[in-house]
């Protein structure tokens, strides 16, 4: 699908992998946990179980910080006259005209299922959201063919504008710059759109 917006200024990630690590946190120790107790089964050393945990879960980390670079890498935004354009490169998009804008606001941005792991009774873990400000109103989505099932039902969960039937679209500034509303996103914004960032302060 050709973008319908003429774009004048892309931005891209200009974060941290630490930020998009963190929602797997909890699985990462709990990896982690799984590989120190079966090294020490298999090695019957302490040392030998923290080992295989280390090994084992720097590759787990090592496969995040590929996807990381990859989505960093790909993901951009426009900004233009006509709104803002959210691109990742795997064929999402998400599209915001000035108007339609109705909020600044938290944006959650899962990453991976929200299925809980783990066995009832025991430890139980799930990987968590990133959260960012960004922006929030009715627009147009853009979704590949093939998506995780549990993405496509929490895209059906959407709200959507009764009026017209767009859905519910958020972008999210924050997880491209954490500073977007002190630089030239903020800029864009505040010329578009004042009163929102009059709203968010």
């Amino acid at each position: 699908m050709t973008s319908v917006y003429n774009p004048s200024q892309e931005f891209r990630v200009n974060g941290s992998f630490g930020r998009f690590v963190l929602p797997f946190a909890a699985p990462l120790v709990m990896f982690f946990l799984v590989m120190l107790l079966l090294g020490a089964i298999f090695t019957a050393t302490t040392v030998g179980g923290v080992l295989v945990g280390l090994a084992g879960t720097g590759a787990l980390v090592g496969v995040l910080a590929r996807k990381y670079a990859k989505m960093a890498d790909r993901t951009l935004i426009r900004f233009s006259p006509f709104g803002v354009e959210l691109e990742d490169g795997s064929g999402f998009r998400a599209r915001l005209a000035w108007g339609d804008i109705t909020r600044v606001g938290e944006v959650q941005t899962r990453m991976a299922s929200p299925r809980t792991i783990g066995r009832p009774g025991g430890m139980r873990v799930r990987a968590g959201t990133m959260r960012s400000l960004g922006l929030i109103g009715w627009g147009e989505r853009v979704v590949p063919q093939r998506i995780p099932g549990w993405m496509r039902q929490r895209l059906a969960a959407v709200p959507v504008d009764r009026r017209t039937g767009r859905p519910e679209v958020s972008i999210p500034l924050g997880a491209i710059d954490p500073a977007w509303q002190n630089g030239d996103m903020g800029s864009w914004v505040a010329r578009y759109r004042p009163d929102l960032m009059q709203a968010a302060a």
